[in-house]
């Protein structure tokens, strides 16, 4: 089920005081995703239904400048994953080391995933993190902990993460805990040394 994300009317931005500040903090650091654009990147969900699972999930924007992924995970039919991509223009970010995200949880462990390619099916590269459920925080995820991944498993001959095509990037939930989830994003930067 693919389903794309619109924005509200009215969308005001948010965490003004997060952004960096001084010159040299906005050189290190790189927006590639930021929820309180009035022009957002376009999303599209990928559940488990395209294997005949039952996950249903949902990316909506908030007023408050967020996006929340939200829905139940639900591990019928040998389901058991719930995401959402977004595909963007050809990145080159060599010269970086990862990516900081802002973002509130529900005390689960997500991944951030990347694809090389605007296909629809394919290798991603997945890093997990952890969150504190109701609790914003930052997580720095270095590119060294990307990992190749086809259908949840690591396939053999995978070529290393390349820096300089990032064409598309994503959440997914897929920890086999059945029920409802909750991940509000605020944004995703690239960041410098």
């Amino acid at each position: 089920m693919l389903s794309i994300l619109s924005a509200p009317s009215g969308l005001q931005p948010a965490f003004a005081q997060e952004e960096p500040t001084s010159a040299q903090e906005q050189q290190r650091m790189k927006e590639i995703i930021d929820f309180s654009d009035p022009a957002p990147t376009r999303w599209a969900i990928v559940n488990d239904g395209v294997m005949g699972g039952r996950s249903e999930s949902s990316l909506r924007l908030t007023d408050e400048g967020t996006a929340i992924f939200a829905g139940v995970l639900s591990l019928e039919n040998n389901g058991g994953f719930a995401s959402t991509r977004a595909l963007l223009d050809t990145m080159d970010l060599t010269g970086f080391t990862g990516f900081a995200v802002r973002v509130k949880g529900d005390g689960r462990s997500y991944e951030l995933r990347l694809r090389m390619e605007p296909n629809f099916d394919g290798i991603a590269y997945r890093a997990e993190f952890g969150t504190t459920q109701g609790e914003w925080t930052e997580v720095f995820l270095p590119f060294s902990a990307f990992q190749p991944s086809f259908r949840g498993r690591v396939p053999r001959g995978a070529s290393a993460l390349d820096l300089t095509s990032i064409r598309q990037i994503g959440f997914l939930l897929g920890d086999k805990l059945e029920g409802p989830f909750q991940l509000e994003i605020a944004w995703i930067r690239a960041v410098r040394p």
